[in-house]
């Protein structure tokens, strides 16, 4: 796999990081293939890992009451990291989870502050990915609170078009704050006469 190349995409995506960054990035971070099912973080955990999917997809969710509620999913492309424990060495309120066998990026907190010390661009960068993902985290507040369920589930898959075929219905559902008795009522609604 030519890390070079899904980097250039991942600019492309972010914003373009020097050459010179770019091998910097590279001698520090390390290519994993997780296996469905791993977990990499969980909730009291302290987490200074971030990973950039390659191919797969992986989730972070809640344990509340011994329910699993479903927080947010990534694809590829996009970053996933506890996010509360990498930026502010608290411990994790969550899990993340690979969903799919997936191949990734995996790099530290250490790397981002050294390259954002260093390279403008890999700030830059660091920048946008921080800045898509909370905005995705806060459209998705604005959805659970002000939409109904079926507009809810409509807009993600305006979003990922092929996510019942890669997320299993329980975690869409919880993710939605629905049940799946909901869920599969949305997804395969009665006809009426």
């Amino acid at each position: 796999m030519d890390i070079e190349n899904i980097l250039n995409k991942i600019g492309q995506i972010y914003s373009p990081l020097s050459n010179d960054c770019q091998q910097e990035f590279i001698a520090k971070l390390k290519l994993i293939t997780y296996r469905k099912g791993d977990t990499v973080v969980r909730e009291g955990q302290y987490s200074k890992k971030a990973y950039l999917i390659v191919q797969g997809c992986a989730r972070a969710y809640y344990l509340k009451d011994g329910k699993d509620i479903s927080d947010w999913f990534t694809f590829e492309n996009q970053f996933m990291a506890s996010i509360v424990s990498f930026f502010s060495s608290q411990p994790s309120p969550h899990y993340v989870e690979f969903v799919e066998e997936s191949i990734v990026i995996e790099f530290s907190k250490e790397t981002v502050d050294s390259l954002s010390n260093k390279f403008h661009d890999f700030e830059r960068f660091i920048s946008k990915v921080v800045t898509e993902t909370m905005l995705g985290l806060c459209e998705r507040l604005h959805t659970i609170q002000f939409s109904k369920a079926d507009e809810r589930y409509k807009n993600l898959i305006g979003i990922y078009p092929d996510i019942t075929q890669r997320i299993p219905l329980t975690h869409i559902a919880s993710y939605l704050g629905i049940t799946l008795e909901t869920l599969s009522r949305i997804r395969n609604p009665k006809i009426r006469i």
